[in-house]
């Protein structure tokens, strides 16, 4: 239906005619349902017939509003067709008639109109009625049932420990994170697709030597496909899970505004999407959210890795390949990440406890390991000169 819809549109708009309206498309519907080849329309329930002109409107608006402006943040293509091998979904809202039976142990039924009843394993009860449910067909063949309901907010959130955190995201190491009370930490980057890109090249060689059309053309592209959801699915979990530790043991985090688009336009867009930066800043602010956390979010262009934390010189930009540097002014041998994170702090604020400790605060969590540096001429002490 999204397909037929938005073909109608197209050769309309080719044509010079005006563009059917969502009940013009709507009454087209529901006469495709009389003619031979599209008699299959009246087998299943009308409701996820009309989503998907919905789905379809929506997108429209999203599009227009994104060219004229009245849309903020990236710019939004039209509408495109949709493959059968994606990803496809049908929902149903509370008008349909669905029900659902949770009788336990981890196991549910939900009764769909003319399907019938549709068991799945819960991965938890339902807080509430849920408004809408959506079977969801990824392209590996695995179906899910996805719910939304209105969950109430916790009457009583935990008060999250005194402490404020500065994030630095990177390639080397995935976070770089310091905090005011003079702690930091590294968080190592997993390369989720680089560990699995060998098993994933086999998997796309196999594909391409299949014929079009053939059944095993088709098992060899879900073999692709479960690779992915894999490397996908690994990649959020652990970002949930750092996610939510950030949250719980800070009760501000100041975040790096980076251009997560422009850098996938570079020589690293692979690996930048292989590291999932914005999933990870939209997960911490989602959770912040949730138990009433401050997040800051410092400006794009701030020169967190030129300006030495310790005496707040800027000294210019450096290559990637400089992940220890010393500062020309005050000597103090610096940690190109913890420097970074320590700026985006100071940027953002949140520098009560740090400054109240005096500058050697900021110039401990932004110095460099003296075991880890490799140069022979920058193995000095934390402040002082190399």
């Amino acid at each position: 239906m999204f397909n037929d819809a938005l073909a109608a549109r197209e050769s309309a708009r080719r044509a010079g005619r005006s563009i059917p309206s969502k009940g013009e498309l709507s009454a087209a519907l529901t006469a495709a349902k009389t003619t031979p080849e599209r008699a299959w329309l009246a087998d299943v329930s009308s409701v996820p017939l009309q989503q998907s002109l919905a789905d379809l409107n929506r997108a429209y608006a999203n599009f227009f509003d994104s060219r004229t402006g009245k849309r903020k943040g990236r710019k939004v293509g039209a509408p495109k067709f949709k493959k059968r091998t994606h990803r496809q979904s049908a929902r149903f809202t509370r008008n349909a008639g669905f029900s659902v039976l949770e009788p336990g142990s981890g196991i549910g039924c939900v009764r769909l109109p003319k399907i019938g009843r549709v068991r799945y394993e819960s991965s938890r009860p339902l807080p509430a009625d849920p408004s809408s449910v959506t079977v969801i067909r990824e392209a590996d063949g695995r179906h899910y049932v996805s719910f939304v309901v209105d969950e109430p907010a916790p009457a009583v959130v935990p008060a999250p420990p005194v402490r404020a955190a500065g994030v630095d995201v990177g390639l080397t190491d995935l976070a770089a994170i310091v905090y005011d009370d003079g702690t930091r930490e590294k968080v190592d980057n997993p390369r989720w697709l680089w560990s699995k890109e060998r098993g994933l090249a086999r998997a796309q060689r196999a594909h391409s030597r299949t014929m079009r059309g053939s059944r095993n053309r088709d098992k060899a592209r879900r073999r692709v496909a479960v690779a992915h959801r894999k490397v996908r699915e690994t990649r959020l979990d652990h970002h949930h899970k750092l996610a939510l530790r950030v949250v719980r043991e800070n009760q501000a985090v100041a975040l790096e505004g980076l251009s997560v688009a422009g850098l996938a336009r570079t020589r690293v867009a692979k690996s930048v999407h292989d590291a999932g930066w914005s999933m990870l800043t939209r997960l911490i602010e989602e959770k912040a959210a949730r138990f009433g956390v401050v997040v800051h979010r410092i400006g794009r262009w701030e020169p967190t890795s030129q300006v030495c934390a310790g005496c707040g010189v800027r000294e210019g930009a450096k290559p990637l390949d400089v992940r220890v540097w010393v500062c020309a002014s005050c000597g103090l041998v610096l940690d190109r990440d913890y420097n970074a994170a320590v700026n985006v702090l100071l940027a953002a604020g949140l520098v009560g406890r740090v400054n109240a400790c005096g500058g050697s605060v900021r110039r401990v969590l932004a110095c460099a390991d003296p075991v880890k540096q490799e140069p022979a001429e920058q193995t000095a002490p934390c402040g002082e000169a190399a």
